[in-house]
Formats: structure tokens, C-alpha cells, sequence
């Protein structure tokens, strides 16, 4: 398979394009997740299940036809973002209450009734990491919003209690990155992750 890593000193976000996840984009959105779904067959769908329900999937590609299930119903689940026409990191993206984990959730409870659009979930191509992607697809999610005239983006970051870490712990972005696209703080229940918006 042809390895799509940018030259020394490029900075490669320059050249990414964005678009959401649809039937069309299907296919370049499963070669990025691979056979793992990207991680452990979450195929992200854990903040939309039911733990039971989550588990199971992760057998024999419930969450992964869960997944498309909702992508073949045009339901918005999120977007992609592309480098020389390979999708090499993935935003989910949704209205809030498309989340009932987060909903139920007792850390990060509604701040208000404002209709909000959720960032629950990061994936970059690890070849492509710490390259400032996470940042570029967060900037082409605002462009996105407001073109879609979403008013209210919010999300969940971590902030590193350590000085490196796992690649496992940082699917939900980190605050820096956040931070970098304009987010600011609007509330802090979690000292470790914090409740961020961005208002268009």
C-alpha cells in the first residue's frame, strides 16, 4: 500500500480538504479506521450506544453496521479529512442529544438549553499525528458549522495530567488543540476535561 507521508518541514495541513461523512465517503472513512476500527471496534460508536449494546458490537461489526446504518439514513455523524485524496483523520460530529452517553453523563451536564453540536471523538492515521491535524480538522469543522449555520460548537477535551500521552487517551482531542482553534472554557466540573465551546 503506498505510504502517504509528507515531505520534511511540510506542513501538510495547508493542503487537507474536509468533507462529512456520507455513503460517497464511505469507503475512504472505513480504509482510515482499518480492521480495528480504529480502535478496539469502537467504529465511534460508544457515545451512542448503550454500554451492553456497545459491547456487543465490537463483535462480528455490530458497531461498525450500526455506523452505517446511520450514514446510509443521512443522519450527520461527522467528517473526514483528506490529503491527497486519502481520508487521514476523523472528527465525529453531531447534535448533542444524538449522544445519550453524553447526555446522562453527570460530568458534563447541559450548561444551558442552547442547542449544541458535539465533538466527541478524534481519529488521526498515525503516521500523520502531532502534525497539527487535529487542529486543521477542528478549523474545517467551524467553517463546516457555519456554512450548516450551527450556532454552538462544544466538546470535552483532556487536558495531560502527564508529560507524554497514549494515543488511547486522546480520542476525545486534547485542550490545546481546542484552545489553538478559538474554543474557549464554559465549564470546569472536570479539572482534566473540561466542557469547551466555540460560538459562530
Amino acid at each position: 500500500m503506498k505510504q502517504h507521508r509528507a515531505p520534511p518541514e511540510f506542513d501538510i495541513t495547508t493542503e487537507m480538504t474536509f468533507e462529512p461523512l456520507t455513503p460517497k465517503t464511505w469507503a475512504a472513512f472505513t480504509e482510515l479506521f482499518g480492521e480495528r476500527g480504529a480502535c478496539g471496534n469502537c467504529w465511534c460508536m460508544y457515545f451512542r450506544l448503550p454500554k451492553a449494546e456497545f459491547t456487543e458490537g465490537k463483535i462480528e461489526d455490530g458497531n461498525k453496521e450500526a455506523m452505517k446504518a446511520l450514514v446510509w439514513s443521512g443522519v450527520t455523524t461527522g467528517l473526514l479529512g483528506f490529503y491527497e485524496g486519502k481520508a487521514i483523520a476523523w472528527c465525529a460530529f453531531a447534535p448533542r442529544e444524538d449522544y445519550p452517553k453524553l447526555e446522562k453523563s453527570r460530568v458534563h451536564k447541559r450548561i444551558d438549553d442552547e442547542p449544541v453540536w458535539s465533538v466527541t471523538c478524534f481519529f488521526v492515521e498515525k503516521q500523520f499525528r502531532k502534525m497539527g491535524v487535529s487542529v486543521a480538522m477542528l478549523n474545517g469543522l467551524i467553517a463546516y458549522a457555519r456554512n450548516q449555520n450551527i450556532k454552538i460548537i462544544e466538546a470535552y477535551p483532556t487536558i495531560p495530567t502527564q508529560p507524554v500521552l497514549p494515543d488511547s487517551f486522546a480520542w476525545i482531542g486534547l485542550y490545546r488543540s481546542f484552545e489553538e482553534a478559538g474554543f474557549t472554557k464554559v465549564d470546569q466540573t472536570s479539572k482534566n476535561r473540561p466542557m469547551v465551546r466555540f460560538y459562530l
